[in-house]
């Protein structure tokens, strides 16, 4: 399991700073921005973990690009004026499948739920890939913390992410790759 590798780090912050520009923040909370990201950072993850599921994926999308934006600016109505600006370079390191699958996760509860296990059973207890320190230990079944706010989000994140997880305004671009998404997790759980 590619996991915490630094070579999906471009990719997992430009998918997670385009869902959150698609589908800002919402509510009074002055920390709503915040926990909106953080949502969005965890589907993002789980996404690309599953879409790159070893370091030598994760290298390959590093050298070769994910493939930007385009697709999922269309869509959504939200192109940017001159895609060739200075501070639009971002867009190249989204990744469109992991955008798509995140909208998913973030839609579905309960395909977040199978998500989150399926990555959790890939990266074997007690071992982290990183080697910096020994991973908790972990029963099967049992959701990560770490991903708590993708799978259990309480009131106070859900009211902040309104946008963020609404399906109807989620499905043009979770309908994208929605399909792959269901087709693999029955093969990475069992």
């Amino acid at each position: 399991m590619a996991g915490p590798s630094t070579a999906l780090s471009p990719v997992i912050a430009a998918s997670t700073h385009w869902l959150v520009r698609a589908y800002p923040c919402t509510g009074p909370d002055p920390v709503a921005v915040t926990l909106n990201e953080l949502q969005a950072r965890q589907a993002v993850t789980v996404a690309a973990w599953l879409r790159y599921p070893t370091p030598v994926d994760a290298e390959l999308v590093a050298m070769a690009g994910p493939g930007g934006s385009a697709t999922l600016d269309w869509r959504t109505g939200s192109e940017p004026d001159d895609e060739l600006a200075e501070d639009e370079g971002w867009r190249t390191w989204v990744d469109e499948v992991v955008v798509s699958w995140a909208a998913c996760l973030l839609a579905d509860p309960l395909l977040a739920a199978r998500a989150v296990d399926a990555v959790a059973a890939a990266v074997p207890a007690g071992h982290d890939p990183a080697g910096d320190r020994p991973r908790p230990r972990r029963r099967p079944g049992d959701l990560p913390a770490e991903f708590r706010r993708l799978t259990a989000p309480d009131q106070r994140e859900r009211a902040a992410a309104v946008l963020l997880r609404h399906p109807d305004l989620l499905e043009a671009v979770a309908e994208l790759h929605r399909d792959d998404l269901v087709y693999l997790l029955p093969s990475v759980i069992a």
